[in-house]
């Protein structure tokens, strides 16, 4: 016990005495003070008394599918900081190979009363995957944002890049190069931004059934070289890819190929993660609006925390698109 009140007293910045008053429900404390201890008790892992435990604490929730990608960590940034200038306590919780899956990590925060969640690349984005975990944010009344696009049903506010809008971006980029053999490497047939990336394509370029110029990977460098193997070997000279990782593998695709980028092949990645521009070549890739995404996502939740109702549409926002090096004319054959 003694412990515990010197943990949570130097986290919430207090003294022992005042931690003491709050946990046992004692007068003479402010409501401020108050939250503070609180919110230190439930970002310790500490459990609260049970007199304390109906009342949400000050803490966020912040789930991503991964922090290898540097789109994540960045996403990461914009939200924690925007919730801290709220009064909000983020709590991140990044999935790893092995490690608590994102079911495991809605149980841990309905535990610790949370506020609120926002989510990003989670089960919601795969039509396939279980999303039971989400109806129990649902069942308890929780306010949810989801970034990016994600299954219709669960109707939790969403915000959203365009890929529709990236799509055309990137296409109409590689056709003004005189590019005609334009493939693309996606993820997962059941992720849903992937999917909406194909059918821009499919409008765009004019497909009919033919998808011999689209192959399918995992969000991994190595999951692209492979996919982007086929898509060179089919002949394609531009190929626009679902993500910047991606669009690495898919260089690296290239040159065990025996091609150079971007003079026999031209590639367009997505996100204009961290250090897109010191590639070789610099990456042209189509830009997410991340910090205007991250502070719409907490916006939207602060409204929902506050008891102010939210339309539960999706927000969309337009991308960039951003030319550098790894895009230029088409190869005269």
């Amino acid at each position: 016990m003694t412990k515990r009140l010197t943990e949570v007293a130097r986290k919430a910045g207090v003294s022992e005495a005042t931690v003491s008053r709050v946990l046992n429900g004692r007068g003479g404390v402010s409501e401020a003070t108050r939250t503070a201890v609180l919110t230190a008790l439930d970002v310790l892992g500490y459990e609260r008394p049970t007199k304390l435990r109906g009342e949400r604490a000050r803490l966020v929730g912040l789930v991503l599918p991964e922090l290898q990608n540097p789109i994540f960590p960045a996403l990461a940034e914009v939200v924690t900081g925007s919730l801290a200038q709220r009064g909000f306590t983020p709590a991140l919780c990044a999935r790893t190979i092995g490690g608590v899956p994102e079911s495991g990590y809605v149980e841990m925060l309905l535990d610790h009363q949370v506020s609120g969640v926002i989510f990003a690349g989670g089960s919601y984005a795969l039509a396939d995957a279980s999303h039971e975990h989400y109806r129990r944010l649902t069942d308890r009344g929780l306010p949810v944002v989801l970034v990016n696009a994600g299954v219709e049903e669960l109707g939790f506010p969403r915000v959203s890049t365009d890929d529709a809008v990236a799509v055309e971006q990137a296409y109409g980029h590689l056709r003004s190069l005189g590019h005609e053999r334009i493939g693309m490497v996606l993820g997962p047939a059941d992720h849903v931004p992937s999917r909406r990336k194909l059918d821009a394509m499919v409008r765009a370029a004019g497909w009919g059934e033919d998808r011999s110029l689209v192959e399918r990977s995992s969000f991994s460098m190595e999951g692209a070289r492979v996919a982007a193997t086929k898509l060179i070997e089919r002949g394609a000279t531009g190929i626009v890819c679902a993500s910047d990782v991606l669009a690495l593998g898919t260089i690296r695709a290239a040159r065990r190929l025996g091609c150079a980028v971007p003079a026999d092949v031209s590639v367009v990645g997505f996100d204009d993660s961290a250090f897109m521009t010191c590639t070789d070549p610099p990456l042209t890739t189509v830009r997410q609006p991340i910090e205007t995404m991250g502070q719409a996502a907490v916006d939207l939740l602060v409204t929902q925390i506050d008891g102010a109702g939210v339309l539960h549409d999706e927000l969309l926002f337009e991308p960039e698109l951003v030319v550098r090096g790894s895009t230029a004319p088409a190869p005269r054959r």
